[in-house]
């Protein structure tokens, strides 16, 4: 597998009369994790709606995609009805067949959901309804569905929010698992040390770009402080 690269050229925002990004160009290399930082409400999660062609944004988003061309995305938090009847497993595998589950599963699909469960420690909890999952399994679970099928390049909107110190472990295991089988990830962070330890390259966003480069050159104190200050004012 090998992730593509992603060049953005002069993206820019604006919701009716109100500018939410000033126009910003950076490069996200092939196989790289690739971290978006910045203050509370300064535009990350809106620079990544623009990727996921989501909103109506001005500029260029060139995808150089080679021959996997799939997309996983695990968002910040979803809200699930707690009154439906499914289980763990029915809800991947409503997610990864097009029939519906109760007229059975192919032998491809329970495979594929197998190999997810067991990546993301979740084979024990297959037979859980959704409703009983704490926010943190919810997160698991959202990482999970965006393993399927096989995608080279993950979108990561915050997904370790509500984690336990076991669940943040087990994610970023499967970061860096995907990393080195050559899938490219974008990943918005709030945690600066997470963001030290495993991104190769940072943007860093506030209503417009900030600093880009690679992780050791842009985060530094003063930038922590800058970072930590602005995001404290809001």
């Amino acid at each position: 597998m090998q992730g593509p690269a992603i060049h953005v050229e002069q993206l820019s925002l604006t919701l009716g009369a109100v500018a939410i990004l000033a126009p910003m160009s950076f490069t996200i290399e092939s196989g790289n994790i690739h971290c978006l930082i910045g203050p509370n409400g300064g535009g990350k999660t809106s620079t990544l709606r623009c990727l996921l062609g989501q909103m109506p944004h001005q500029g260029r988003i060139r995808i150089d995609w080679y021959e996997n061309r799939h997309c996983g995305y695990v968002p910040q938090l979803i809200e699930i009805e707690k009154t439906l009847p499914l289980t763990v497993r029915d809800f991947l595998t409503l997610l990864m067949q097009q029939k519906p589950a109760f007229l059975g599963t192919s032998n491809d699909t329970q495979q594929h959901i197998d190999v997810i469960l067991e990546k993301t420690r979740f084979t024990d909890k297959q037979n859980l309804m959704l409703g009983s999952l704490s926010g943190g399994e919810r997160q698991r679970l959202l990482f999970a569905q965006a393993l399927y099928p096989d995608p080279a390049l993950l979108i990561l909107d915050e997904p370790m929010t509500s984690l336990d110190e076991a669940g943040m472990h087990n994610f970023e295991e499967l970061i860096l698992d995907f990393k080195a089988a050559g899938g490219t990830i974008i990943w918005v962070n709030h945690d600066l040390e997470q963001v030290s330890r495993l991104a190769d390259q940072v943007t860093v966003i506030d209503r417009g770009l900030l600093a880009h480069g690679p992780t050791s050159s842009v985060i530094d104190e003063k930038m922590r402080q800058g970072i930590y200050r602005q995001a404290g004012a809001e």
